[in-house]
């Protein structure tokens, strides 16, 4: 039997949250990681932890920052390729959620330059590096898909994220590409979304990364998945 190669993936906004559980997932079953997240100290700290299980490469700052997507192209050429890039990191915009006539249009184009154009900006600067059975993930909502009141500003900027991404899939046949939605999470950023608010009942981001996995192990076509309603066809650990 050959032995595989070693796989690679870099996981935007990796943190905390959905970024971190499938960052630990990948770490547990020997994938080399490369993290970023703008937060310098959780980022050390999401690092330290990982290296215990694996190779791991922490590169803080801003995905709308030109250097720092280069600083994670480097970091890409260094371990030899990507087998996988998830975007996952993103921002929710203003807090609580303001309805549309009342939403400051600098927030919204911010929202957008983030949650839109830096994702793409991620994927051009390591598409030199993508190896080619690479897979791309961008992770969405279902607010992209769906009207909800006081969700405008940020559902906008994921519906744009889909199209981008579904359009980037028709002219990269060679690579697989996801648009993903994790589902309710109890995350940092949902509580922001719903703030003074019990969400406790939401489940774990962990509950949302066997369905990655599954989209990561298997032989899925490109197209939009539900995490969370994704068949585990396989086995996971085989990753």
């Amino acid at each position: 039997m050959t032995q595989k190669h070693q796989q690679t993936a870099l996981i935007t906004g990796a943190s905390r949250g959905l970024g971190l559980a499938l960052a630990r997932a990948l770490a547990s079953r020997g994938w080399q990681l490369i993290i970023d997240a703008r937060g310098k100290e959780a980022l050390e700290a999401a690092q330290a932890e990982l290296a215990r299980m694996t190779r791991v490469t922490a590169v803080s700052g801003a995905i709308t920052d030109a250097n720092h997507r280069r600083a994670l192209a480097r970091a890409a050429a260094e371990l030899g390729g990507l087998d996988v890039v998830v975007n996952n990191a993103g921002i929710l915009g203003p807090s609580p959620q303001p309805a549309l006539l009342e939403y400051p249009l600098a927030m919204l184009l911010e929202v957008f330059r983030v949650n839109v154009v830096a994702q793409l900006g991620v994927i051009q600067a390591v598409a030199p590096h993508l190896k080619p059975d690479a897979r791309l993930v961008n992770i969405t909502s279902d607010a992209g898909v769906e009207a909800y009141a006081g969700w405008g500003g940020y559902g906008a900027s994921k519906a744009a994220l889909e199209q981008l991404t579904a359009v980037l899939a028709a002219e990269n046949p060679q690579w697989r590409i996801y648009w993903v939605d994790p589902g309710d999470m109890r995350t940092q950023m949902h509580q922001e979304a719903f703030p003074g608010e019990d969400i406790s009942d939401r489940p774990l981001p962990e509950e949302s990364v066997p369905g990655l996995l599954a989209l990561l192990a298997g032989d899925w076509p490109n197209g939009r998945y539900q995490a969370q309603q994704l068949p585990q066809t396989g086995h996971p650990e085989t990753v």
